[in-house]
């Protein structure tokens, strides 16, 4: 059977790049902290829905998607640390895109190996799932990438319970235009297995993208078990501001938590979606319970460095020297703002913004010297 070109190397929108971007920039920072841990003996990267590793852009130019972007990054990382293994697993469905990605993929190396394969998702993480207990001190990274919305929680449940992360594309534009109108037995079945509860309980979810996000998080927080796990979820909307779906980070290590919320609004360029929202951040609206403030308008689906400014004035209000420590702690078990990124923007938004006061403290105890922030009082 011949497979055409276009059903090789498919269109890549602009938010789609985004996401290549985004977990590229994880990747190369996540490998990087895990090999320089004592112990860390290696890195398992798998991809079980991995397409061709090319694409077109709106322009027709070739675009690199994500296995060919990680497999150079893990190289330069396997190089580095030359006693350290990286494996990858590549899969995809379609043979030919298989074959295509091949073409473009590093060669192995004494401690970098890629493994490819071309079957159904589910028989490759039903494979890989019972042998994580067997990696000693090595850590995994699960990229779940489904084409539609349909999730396959059962073969995902060895990666919940043992060490390492999971990354979900969940798609939420499809439930969200289509669940009330189905009538196909197939696509009700999807939803059901996607959300493990009864059609007739989705229904009511309609439009709400916040109820498809909780009840994913309710399965996921099933999922891990007893363990302390954190995820951070961001949106990816089109050029046309509709949303695309959601890429959910699970990890049990606080680190990753922090590093994934940092490489999303970096790739984002200060804000927290691909949502074409920043010409908001300049509209002003009056406050008139407090005439004298003027206050800017805030977009659920899209914050930005003003956002997490305001978030820290409410908390800290009138509170006087504030330690900076004290200030980015408060970030980092936040589900969305970052702790580790953009410090000096909020820093500058609190101050010409909510009035407050920079200045250096000398710890009685150390004798050491800190900056501080003193906040106004809202009342």
């Amino acid at each position: 059977m011949t497979v055409s070109k276009a059903e090789i190397i498919t269109k890549a929108s602009p938010h789609t790049i985004k996401k290549f971007e985004l977990i590229t920039k994880y990747i190369e920072a996540w490998s990087q902290k895990l090999m320089l841990n004592d112990h860390c003996n290696g890195l398992i990267f798998i991809d079980c829905m991995c397409n061709s590793g090319i694409y077109e852009d709106q322009n027709g130019n070739l675009i690199e998607g994500t296995p060919i972007r990680v497999a150079k990054v893990l190289l330069d990382v396997a190089r580095t640390y030359t006693n350290k293994m990286v494996n990858i697993y590549f899969n995809d469905l379609n043979e030919a895109r298989v074959r295509e990605l091949e073409k473009r993929l590093p060669k192995d190396e004494r401690n970098f190996k890629i493994i490819t394969s071309s079957e159904d998702a589910i028989d490759l993480l039903e494979h890989i799932g019972p042998q994580l207990s067997e990696t000693s001190h090595y850590n995994y990274f699960l990229l779940y990438d489904p084409y539609d919305a349909r999730i396959e929680w059962k073969v995902l449940l060895p990666f919940f319970r043992h060490w390492g992360e999971v990354m979900i594309n969940h798609a939420l534009r499809d439930p969200m235009r289509a669940i009330t109108s189905a009538k196909s037995a197939t696509v009700i079945e999807k939803y059901e297995h996607t959300y493990l509860a009864d059609f007739e309980k989705l229904v009511p979810y309609g439009s709400d993208k916040n109820a498809y996000e909780k009840r994913i998080a309710k399965i996921i927080d099933y999922m891990k078990g007893n363990r302390r796990y954190y995820i951070a979820s961001f949106p990816f909307y089109n050029s046309k501001n509709s949303l695309q779906y959601d890429l959910i980070h699970c990890t049990s290590n606080i680190e990753g938590y922090k590093l994934y919320k940092s490489c999303a609004w970096k790739v984002f360029g200060g804000q927290s979606s691909t949502k074409g929202a920043s010409s908001t951040y300049i509209q002003t609206s009056l406050d008139f319970n407090s005439p004298e403030q003027v206050k800017m308008p805030v977009d659920n689906d899209c914050y930005t460095i003003h956002d997490i400014a305001e978030y820290l004035q409410n908390h800290f209000s009138g509170r006087q020297g504030v330690p900076l420590k004290e200030i980015w702690d408060l970030l980092v078990l936040h589900p969305i703002f970052p702790s580790d990124a953009f410090r000096r923007d909020i820093k500058t938004e609190l101050c010409e913004y909510y009035g407050a006061i920079k200045s250096k403290k000398t710890d009685e105890n150390t004798g050491q010297t800190q900056e501080v922030i003193s906040f106004r009082d809202n009342k």
